[in-house]
């Protein structure tokens, strides 16, 4: 069938996932992610905001720090070691330009992935729904990133840090209404998904009454069936892969 999806290539050691807030990973990738960590891949988070602005009862000043500890927590569910945080950009009004593309180039330049992995960056979902201006915002940053990290003469200063130009070889995006490949998922690591959301405890039940456990497998069985009609009746995580 034309649109049937492709088993994501498995040729690369190392990603690099760049996200605008805590849970966007997991809500789009983190079963695969499970998957990856569980071969022995290294998957490494960067993230551009604490997501401070996320949840309407809690301020910023305290929902900043709980969140950033729920998505350490919710990292190590998937076998995440290294999570990081950026400086300087406020969650709900993250402005694309130099800054976030000069400060992606330098995580990609000191973590030197095979694989950059980001949330969706067209204007909608594939439900037509609209999609957030941070999700936009940071999803064209991260692939830009992959020629920004890849050329001395972009950000020059990088290399005044010590970090030498490269370039990965490609990009995931998760959550994309135009999704190419996916990537097949057993009933383990659907499972450590399920806790690595659950993970976003504050959050969740900010968005549902639901016990976050059951929210939280509702969502992921949701993504991972919906991949199956297009995936050879396999149940997985669709990517629309670049590069």
């Amino acid at each position: 069938m034309a649109d049937a999806l492709l088993d994501m290539p498995d040729d690369w050691s190392r990603a690099l996932a760049i996200v605008a807030h805590p849970d966007d990973i997991e809500f789009g990738a983190g079963p695969a992610i499970a998957r990856w960590t569980a071969q022995g891949r290294e998957v490494v988070y960067l993230l551009v905001t604490r997501g401070e602005a996320g949840i309407s009862d809690l301020a910023p000043e305290q929902c900043g720090p709980a969140r950033e500890a729920e998505q350490r927590k919710a990292a190590a569910e998937l076998g995440v070691r290294d999570v990081d945080f950026l400086e300087g950009h406020a969650d709900g009004s993250i402005v694309y330009g130099p800054d976030l593309r000069r400060d992606l180039a330098r995580a990609v330049r000191r973590w030197r992935p095979d694989l950059i992995l980001t949330f969706n960056h067209h204007d909608t979902w594939a439900s037509g729904a609209w999609n957030t201006p941070d999700h936009r915002a940071v999803g064209r940053a991260a692939l830009d990133a992959v020629a920004d990290a890849a050329n001395p003469w972009i950000f020059p200063r990088l290399a005044e840090e010590g970090l030498e130009p490269w370039r990965a070889r490609r990009v995931a995006v998760a959550g994309s209404p135009r999704a190419t490949h996916a990537v097949a998922v057993d009933a383990d690591a659907a499972e450590r998904a399920v806790r690595s959301l659950a993970a976003h405890r504050r959050y969740l039940l900010a968005l549902s009454e639901d016990p976050p456990e059951d929210r939280a497998r509702f969502i992921l069985d949701h993504l991972l069936a919906a991949t199956a009609p297009r995936f050879g009746d396999r149940k997985g995580v669709a990517f629309e892969l670049v590069g």
